[in-house]
């Protein structure tokens, strides 16, 4: 069975294309300039005021993906020449979601499909070489070992996620440059899984044996190379001189990357971040919020802008598992009693979207409108405080009750937001009693099952399959309400073995009425945020992520207008 055949059979569970909702600021570039090397390339990412959690990749963290993408790198990755900036139609905002026709093998040349039983031969690329890293390795060529290993590394770890290689039976390597996964099932996740997914990274045996957690051992065939790094500061690293890949610019190929330097800082202040780049200090911000846009466009004209969906969903969980939440009416009267659209329209000024949440809106056949939605989910986005109360007395707590809700202090918006959700539900005789957290603590609460009854948080969406499946199927890390219904998890098994996807998305889709129906958390606007960059940045638009929230393979595409810089007085 060829590739193309089984992609068109299998939809778009994992690679389906996103229509932006986000409109570009800066219109594609042409005719192309020709690319300078050299100078070092400092972005405040969409993380950026999150540290670095963890280097070790068998520690299952969401962000290493973010931190080591420039170094590890994948099967496949996001297809840049398809993006707006080239003359396509992708924008490449999405969190863990590459469009279907966006697809490039990485480290894999070419791959194909074999039944009898189901399995993938993927070949991979020649001459990709790992660098020489003093104390670790001598340089030597990236082979089909090197991921059968990083595989079973992942696989065997005691932090896995459950049940997030289950449709495999075995990976192993037929030849120096071969490897056949052996599928148990189908799964509609298959290349997100390990292809181009949060875990994914292609790390060779060396570093595992140096030690995978402490980052001086790292080491990868990627655009770049870890160097620095200074916990709550920043990330540096510097060019690998001899990358294997290439870009092409007005037809002509040029080696990558053309940055000397890669710099990721870390400002947690909101305020800093914005002197950062009004200085000329970060060459991109890719997160600011919308309150402070017109601030910055007055005081720095000649940035440029994109506007996109958060593509995280904002709500506050509640404990189905712990009084008085495991009682649907509470649930159902706490989310009546927060005037949703009022903070639309009064606290983000208009820049939020009522209802984008556990469905994106780019998620093309999976998401409805709430118009499109049955009376018993409409009814949870409709302010009607009366009838809060009212299902609250129904359910034994006519003076409401006080419960406890963490929220994680490297959150400007969520701290701002929270106290405002607090005091509608005041009015329907609810407390709260806040506590703020850094984001490890708050990170460690949810993941050991210990998170307060109440948990202010966004979420990514990732993909239609993943949104559901990590946040409302029983023992997922990321499911902070501890939801749990064997049938509900019956049918998220069901949608991963189908291959339709018409199918898939009309059986998606009936989950999500469903678990909005159920409410196990309050559900809060989605915001719109912005992008911000200097002129002097080239061969970019705004891109954020070229897989799952890897920025990678973007950042080496990018190149600085050393001369414009120094014209423009920075």
């Amino acid at each position: 069975m060829q590739f193309s055949i089984l992609r068109s059979a299998v939809g778009r569970a994992a690679l389906a294309g996103a229509l932006m909702i986000g409109v570009a600021g800066a219109q594609a570039q042409a005719p192309a300039e020709k690319p300078q090397y050299g100078g070092t390339l400092s972005v405040g990412t969409v993380y950026v005021t999150i540290s670095a959690l963890s280097w070790d990749l068998a520690d299952w963290n969401w962000k290493q993906n973010h931190d080591t993408g420039q170094y590890f790198e994948q099967l496949f990755s996001a297809d840049l020449t398809k993006s707006k900036r080239n003359g396509g139609k992708h924008s490449f905002y999405a969190d863990a979601y590459l469009p279907l026709d966006a697809v490039r093998g990485e480290l894999a040349e070419s791959w194909r499909w074999l039944d009898n039983p189901l399995r993938l031969e993927v070949k991979l690329r020649k001459g990709v070489m790992f660098p020489e890293k003093k104390g670790v390795m001598a340089a030597r060529e990236l082979v089909a070992d090197d991921v059968v290993f990083s595989y079973t590394r992942l696989s065997t770890s005691p932090k896995k996620i459950a049940g997030y290689f289950d449709h495999l039976t075995k990976v192993e390597a037929n030849d120096k440059h071969t490897v056949t996964f052996t599928f148990k099932e189908f799964n509609a996740e298959w290349d997100y899984r390990f292809g181009w997914g949060y875990y994914s990274g292609v790390m060779p045996k060396e570093v595992a044996d140096a030690g995978a957690s402490n980052w001086k051992n790292h080491n990868g065939t990627g655009p770049f190379q870890l160097t620095d790094f200074v916990n709550g500061n920043s990330n540096t690293y510097t060019k690998n001189p001899n990358y294997w890949d290439k870009e092409t610019i007005g037809g002509t190929p040029y080696k990558l990357p053309f940055a000397d330097k890669l710099v990721y800082r870390i400002i947690r202040d909101e305020a800093a971040q914005h002197a950062a780049l009004r200085t000329g200090k970060l060459d991109i911000l890719e997160a600011v919020r919308w309150s402070a846009v017109e601030e910055l466009k007055k005081n720095a004209p000649q940035l440029k802008w994109s506007r996109w969906l958060n593509m995280s969903g904002t709500f506050l969980s509640m404990r189905v598992d712990t009084k008085p939440f495991d009682d649907i009416r509470v649930r159902r009267a706490l989310n009546m009693a927060v005037n949703k659209q009022e903070i639309v329209k009064s606290y983000y000024g208009g820049n939020a979207e009522l209802f984008a949440y556990p469905m994106h809106p780019d998620y093309i056949g999976y998401f409805e409108p709430l118009s499109a939605m049955p009376e018993s989910v409409k009814e949870l986005y409709a302010y009607n405080p009366d009838k809060a109360k009212k299902l609250l007395a129904e359910a034994g707590h006519p003076n409401g009750f006080t419960f406890k809700v963490q929220v994680c202090s490297c959150s400007p918006d969520h701290m701002d937001l929270l106290p405002l959700v607090s005091a509608y539900l005041e009015k329907v005789g609810v407390k709260m009693q806040i506590q703020p957290m850094e984001y490890g603590a708050f990170l460690s609460a949810m993941t050991t099952k210990t998170n307060s009854a109440g948990y202010m948080m966004n979420n990514g969406h990732t993909n239609p399959t993943t949104s559901i499946r990590k946040s409302f199927v029983k023992g997922q890390v990321w499911n902070p309400s501890q939801y749990s219904d064997p049938k509900y998890d019956e049918k998220m098994a069901t949608a991963y073995l189908e291959r339709d996807e018409g199918k898939r998305q009309a059986m998606l889709k009936e989950m999500t009425r469903e678990i909005l129906d159920k409410a196990p958390y309050i559900w809060l606007p989605t915001p719109y945020v912005y992008t911000a960059w200097w002129p002097w940045v080239k061969n970019y638009n705004g891109e954020l992520r070229a897989g799952a929230v890897r920025p990678g393979p973007i950042y080496a595409r990018i190149w600085l207008d050393q001369d414009l810089k120094k014209k423009m007085g920075y």
